[in-house]
């Protein structure tokens, strides 16, 4: 990934690609990775990509993102920042604040990350000249927890990748997991908020049917979680995502909180069914096309999964729902949305 020309001769947009080189992609990395290579390719003579070396993609690369970003991007217009955090010092920010987990949940992450985000969030959305979000959900959460004012809040959707589709060929991720029955997916990092341990009752009577619920997901240092005690797959790297999910006979997301939900859509265009928490942006991201339960109600969630995987009325139905609403979510119009916005900002006094 180019870090383009120096400060003074690029274009009048720079992206802040420090996310989009971490190793381990979560929702927020994915986004980050999709507009550092879609918004250059939309107009190559506005945007410029800055990313610093992979070892200071996490926690190492705090100062580097504060000190260093800000002083390469010093001749452009505005710095476009897609993972949450942006320089301070800078009022020529456009961000892209995806949640208030960590706020609205403290218990899920280590307190020196809940402390730098509760510092950091506020003081970035206040002198951010644009904030985006990715849900009516949490545009709702950043002008109640952060302060914002609605007007500075804008939202445009994440999206789906072209390479999630009911096409896939699953074989080679059921080999190279081992998955030896049939499965029932889950895909996220491993977090508190992530409430893995309603679906204990449903993993048991999936089992009594001769099925298996897997977790997909790695653990991150800042996240915090009780034992997990369903298998677990760990970290699955982007290539072998959509034949897992295209396997799968339905996708499990029982999430307290989720600022979108994108497995969900994911799932959606592999034609898979999903069930997933009445909770957070979920209802907003699967509508009408999932299974929606109460994250709280262990045995509604068994039931749901279960109708889901093993009712082939409920399967096709949820199958078809699900194709056509993943069809409307695309990077593409993400990247366009976006720069449509920062459109509008370069033209405003």
């Amino acid at each position: 990934m180019s870090a383009g020309t120096g400060p003074g001769h690029g274009p009048p947009v720079a992206i802040n690609a420090r996310a989009a080189t971490r190793a381990q992609i979560g929702g927020v990395e994915r986004l980050a990775t999709e507009m550092a290579v879609r918004l250059p390719a939309l107009r190559p003579d506005r945007y410029r990509v800055i990313a610093p070396p992979r070892a200071l993609a996490h926690r190492a690369g705090h100062l580097w993102e504060q000190v260093a970003l800000p002083a390469q991007a010093a001749g452009c217009a505005l710095l476009y920042c897609p993972a949450n955090l942006a320089p301070i010092v800078s009022r020529r920010t456009v961000v892209v604040i995806h949640d208030a987990a960590a706020l609205r949940h403290p218990q899920a992450y280590s307190s020196a990350y809940v402390g730098y985000q509760r510092a950091m969030l506020p003081l970035i959305a206040r002198r951010a000249r644009l904030i985006v979000t990715v849900s009516e959900f949490s545009k709702r959460e950043l002008v109640e927890v952060l302060g914002a004012a609605p007007e500075r809040v804008t939202v445009i959707p994440e999206g789906v990748d072209e390479r999630f589709s009911a096409n896939v060929d699953p074989a080679a991720a059921i080999a190279r997991y081992g998955l030896d029955r049939p499965y029932v997916l889950v895909v996220g990092t491993i977090s508190d908020r992530k409430n893995l341990a309603v679906l204990e009752p449903a993993a048991r009577a999936l089992a009594e049917r001769g099925l298996q619920l897997v977790v997909a997901g790695s653990e991150r240092s800042y996240l915090r979680a009780a034992p997990v005690t369903l298998p677990r797959l760990g970290y699955v790297p982007d290539q072998d995502l959509p034949g897992l999910y295209a396997g799968a006979r339905a996708l499990a997301m029982p999430s307290l909180y989720e600022g979108f939900g994108l497995p969900c859509l994911e799932a959606m265009a592999c034609g898979t069914p999903v069930v997933a928490a009445a909770a957070g942006a979920l209802p907003e991201t699967v509508g009408e096309a999932g299974l929606l339960i109460d994250p709280h109600d262990a045995d509604a969630f068994a039931a749901a999964i279960l109708a889901a995987a093993c009712e082939d009325g409920v399967r096709e139905r949820l199958a078809d729902a699900g194709r056509r609403r993943a069809a409307g979510y695309l990077w593409s119009r993400t990247a366009a949305l976006t720069d449509a916005s920062i459109t509008e900002l370069l033209g405003a006094p």
